[in-house]
């Protein structure tokens, strides 16, 4: 039994306990609040007048009247993304080789390193052989006219250890979970219908050989370290005037891969992804008829294009006929001197953009390097325009579009990044992600021949960004989950 006394002592203090009880209750209701909203937003300018510049962005309470929304959803998803780079040519590992060696870490760090505001490029493209930007046309097996290798005796990597094979192992001590894919440009002349390394078509009866020559290429990289992920079977396919080049068409790819490359991986244990096609936008019925092909579809992991030709919405259609296969976006050059303006907002727009909101895994650009004299290159159909994402004269580095283009996504977008919607725009067009370390990035680009303000709602939230006209922006934010 309580007392007379304590009545008398607690009774008059009641109203002060209460209203202590009553503010506390207030200070953790506001403690449960959400912290304000804030991000960083990346510009780079078609003048050049703003490359990545980082500019705060914090949480509108009261959004202006005017202004585009865009509206991000992060529970509609999309593909997984494996990451954003470059191809790794015979000619650019050459030069990146030719330089002092405290210069060329300086620039590998920069460009796959993550720290001191890396680009962290994720994912490379190199050629199986040569490329047309090499010094010359090559393969792993090359013989005097007249002579064929079918036990590929003669395989060699030798001319990859002086260059390329040596860049790869110091780019995969720096970001180890890069990944390779490889494409053959031609193979040896002896397995070809034409004595030359440019134009016509694999001989049938060196299919099996060929893929075995696969094999060999792959067991090889990976005894120097250097795992392959992917390869395609031919690049570009539809194109043999380049140098070296070879012709392939659809039902030859699909006979190769379902009666000897596919049997071949799954025998020796190969884990390499096959990729068909690796040719333009304009001819999405060459993977789709040999996707339909079951023999072969068993093998194939999916479908890789370029842009010189048709529409990079085309590539929906393939999703659309084989939705469990996947969709890779592999080369698009820059012609030299380059638009900056020009370049930034239509590779943007078609390829960092475009190509992700059409399904693909990754987007590289064209060459990674090249010197000022858009060295080397082979003759009779090499490229002698292609601009690299940078320059090397000697030690030093000249940045070009691509590498801002590259870096727009590279940057903030990590491997394990997943696609998420976004309301898009014809003047304002835009791709969100959401990353493995749970923080969105929107990449989104200016066409409106004035400042745009767009108000990016997440949710319940909104960020107000500005961009000048022809501007790209990434903008990374960090929400609740």
């Amino acid at each position: 039994m309580i007392s007379s006394d304590v009545f008398r002592v607690f009774v008059p203090l009641l109203p002060v306990y209460l209203i202590l009880v009553s503010l506390a209750g207030c200070r953790e209701s506001a403690s449960s609040d959400p912290a304000p909203l804030s991000g960083t937003l990346y510009v780079t300018s078609p003048d050049r007048s703003r490359l990545l510049e980082p500019r705060k962005v914090e949480e509108v309470s009261r959004p202006a009247p005017e202004g585009i929304p865009i509206r991000i959803d992060p529970h509609i998803t999309y593909q997984k993304m494996d990451g954003f780079g470059y191809t790794l040519t015979g000619g650019s590992a050459l030069h990146l080789q030719k330089m002092s060696e405290p210069a060329r870490d300086s620039v590998l760090q920069e460009l796959f390193g993550i720290e001191n505001n890396g680009l962290g490029i994720s994912y490379l493209r190199i050629s199986i052989g040569a490329s047309d930007l090499d010094e010359f046309p090559w393969s792993y097996n090359d013989l005097p006219t007249g002579e064929s290798d079918r036990d590929l005796k003669q395989f060699s990597l030798a001319y990859d250890t002086l260059y390329l094979i040596p860049t790869l192992q110091q780019i995969l001590k720096i970001a180890p979970r890069l990944k390779i894919m490889g494409s053959p440009w031609s193979p040896p002349v002896w397995m070809k219908d034409v004595n030359d390394t440019r134009g016509g078509s694999l001989k049938k009866e060196y299919f099996p050989v060929y893929a075995q020559y696969f094999v060999k290429y792959i067991r090889g990289m990976e005894k120097m370290g250097i795992p392959i992920d992917a390869i395609t079977i031919q690049n570009e396919p539809l194109h043999p005037g380049n140098n070296p080049s070879m012709l392939m068409l659809a039902d030859d790819q699909a006979l190769f891969i379902k009666n000897d490359l596919g049997p071949a991986f799954l025998k020796e244990g190969i884990s390499t992804r096959i990729v068909v096609y690796d040719h333009n936008a304009d001819r999405p019925d060459y993977p789709i008829s040999i996707l339909n092909d079951p023999a072969a579809a068993r093998y194939i992991d999916g479908s890789a294009f370029h842009l010189y030709g048709g529409s990079i919405d085309a590539l929906a259609k393939v999703k659309e006929a084989h939705p469990e296969k996947n969709l890779y976006f592999t080369e698009q050059w820059i012609g030299a001197p380059g638009d900056f303006a020009g370049d930034l907002s239509w590779h943007i727009e078609n390829l960092i953009i475009g190509a992700s909101r059409n399904w693909c895994k990754i987007v590289l650009e064209w060459n990674l390097a090249a010197d000022d004299k858009l060295q080397p290159h082979t003759d009779r159909g090499g490229c002698d325009r292609c601009l690299g994402a940078i320059t090397i004269q000697g030690d030093r580095v000249v940045r070009n579009p691509a590498y801002y283009i590259i870096a727009h996504a590279s940057r903030f977008v990590p491997p394990g990044s997943v696609r998420i919607a976004s309301e898009m725009h014809d003047s304002l067009p835009n791709v969100a992600f959401r990353t493995p370390q749970n923080k969105i990035s929107v990449i989104f680009l200016n066409k409106y021949k004035k400042k745009a303000l767009v108000h990016m709602r997440y949710e319940d939230r909104q960020l107000d960004c500005t961009l000048g006209s022809g501007e790209v922006g990434t903008l990374v934010f960090e929400p609740e989950f």
